[in-house]
């Protein structure tokens, strides 16, 4: 990998990591409204997640996706903000 790529990936990686933790601290923003609003919600970027893990070969679960993006199980977050 070139200097050039390992850059792109780790900047990538880094607003990839910013975005989480903003949707993290946005907890009144809905799925809903981000839908309607951007075309995507959390658990899009968890299922990319997913699947960027499924093409290099790791075993990821929805489950383990979705609480990578959310901060803690989607369940108790559900429970929690979900109106």
């Amino acid at each position: 990998m070139s200097t050039e790529t390992a850059t792109t990936t780790e900047l990538e990686a880094a607003a990839f990591r910013a975005l989480v933790q903003h949707l993290q601290g946005r907890t009144d923003v809905q799925n809903i409204d981000l839908m309607n609003l951007a075309g995507f919600c959390r658990n899009c970027l968890a299922r990319w997640y997913q699947e960027a893990a499924e093409a290099r070969g790791l075993a990821l679960s929805t489950d383990q996706a979705r609480e990578r993006v959310y901060g803690e199980p989607y369940a108790e977050w559900k429970a929690k903000h979900q109106r």
